[in-house]
């Protein structure tokens, strides 16, 4: 599959009207071969961010109004991309006093009341101390959470999230802090809407495994964890997870001249994407990781070599809004000629990798038979190079990484 985009950073509410910049790079975004664009959270929010919303059929908010919105979905979709919304579905805001906002937005939303008391929130959430059944679910404790179990509750999202998909234009669903709810719910909200066949994905943080300051080569607790998550969620048809494990260990990888992280001990890629790939979003940054946040960034010297390793890889590559067109030339070349080299290769998310050498200083793969990369600071590759007689071709090259394409 070629990549996806996260059409949006961490400060793209305080642009003015944000949806109409998207919408003004929309050749430029088919133009690269991006599929899908995610898009931020679409209510009505506290945070101008999105990521507490109270009104949720209220689409005016600080990246735009709901035409803008309307519009921008309606010329992506017209050029071939698939708009996927950001669903913050594991709570919703609320007055001080514990109940929901309660406002029935008379004319604005077509199913069922969002005007919901105590009874919606959570037992034993422990701010807000709500009504409902017990947290099916990880506690968020900036706003009540939702009482998931509660099927009026799961009605009531449903019919909205078929209004995004109906009347706004959305064709896949991004579910934010998806460890908040029981993931055996998913099934329901995908298949009620947008379909199994949809690019959706589950933000599901998994915690890696440390030694003091030094990230552990084996992560296999927390691709299990990803797995584990994606059979729940609708029996590993329905829902992609970001692959959390291989940006840190690549970003590992690069800071510590460490490529031999990049090969597990069965000779597979050693996050999500090297045990089930097809539900493998794999990712260098987002709007949480980097960003103006900068919660966990890649090294910013070696970008290009991150994006050299997940569009070759298998995988689902999900490219970062700031990095194709805030970065400079340098970068959108890269991410530029890697996906046009990924679509000519043929190559998709289920790939076939060949990891030909992972030592500190140096890692090469073949994937597909049809494409060769290679990562780290060591410049003589010996027998690994590609020879131009068997029918390899350079490509093209950044720092500390290098690509070729098989010709014949």
């Amino acid at each position: 599959m070629p990549p996806a985009l996260t059409g949006f950073a961490w400060d793209s509410c305080f642009k003015n009207a944000w949806y109409n910049t998207v919408a003004s790079k929309v050749d430029a975004i088919k133009a690269v071969g991006v599929t899908h664009v995610w898009l931020p959270p679409p209510s009505q929010s506290v945070a101008p961010q999105g990521y507490l919303p109270g009104q949720l059929y209220n689409l005016n908010s600080k990246y735009g109004t709901k035409e803008q919105l309307v519009r921008l979905t309606q010329a992506l979709r017209a050029a071939g991309i698939k708009p996927i919304a950001d669903i913050v579905i594991n709570h919703r805001s609320c007055r001080r006093e514990g109940l929901m906002v309660r406002h029935r937005w008379a004319g604005m939303a077509p199913g069922r009341r969002l005007d919901w008391g105590r009874w919606a929130i959570t037992c034993n959430d422990p701010e807000f101390k709500g009504q409902g059944n017990p947290d099916t679910g990880d506690d968020y404790g900036a706003a009540p959470d939702l009482d998931h179990a509660n099927p009026e509750l799961r009605a009531a999202l449903v019919d909205w999230l078929g209004w995004l998909q109906r009347d706004i234009g959305f064709e896949g669903w991004r579910l934010d802090f998806a460890r908040g709810y029981g993931a055996q719910f998913v099934t329901q909200y995908v298949d009620a809407t947008v379909g199994a066949d949809s690019l959706n994905v589950g933000e599901y943080w998994v915690d890696l495994v440390w030694a003091g300051s030094d990230l552990e080569y084996n992560q296999d607790a927390a691709r299990q964890r990803l797995c584990d998550w994606c059979v729940r969620a609708g029996n590993g048809e329905r829902c992609c997870a970001f692959d959390f494990p291989t940006k840190g260990l690549l970003q590992e990888a690069v800071k510590r001249a460490q490529y031999d992280r990049l090969r597990d001990r069965q000779g597979k890629a050693p996050g999500l994407v090297g045990w089930w790939p097809g539900k493998a979003v794999t990712f260098i940054e987002n709007h949480d990781t980097g960003s103006t946040q900068q919660h966990w960034p890649f090294p910013s010297s070696h970008v290009s070599l991150g994006y050299a390793y997940i569009l070759t890889h298998p995988g689902v590559p999900c490219v970062f809004w700031d990095h194709l067109f805030d970065w400079g030339e340098d970068v959108r070349k890269a991410i530029t000629g890697l996906v046009a080299l990924r679509r000519r290769a043929g190559l998709h998310s289920e790939s076939k990798l060949e990891i030909l050498a992972a030592e500190p200083d140096m890692y090469v793969a073949r994937v597909g038979e049809k494409v060769t990369v290679k990562l780290g600071p060591r410049y003589d590759m010996g027998n690994l190079l590609p020879k131009e007689a068997e029918g390899w071709k350079f490509v093209m090259s950044g720092k500390d990484w290098a690509v070729w394409e098989k010709t014949n």
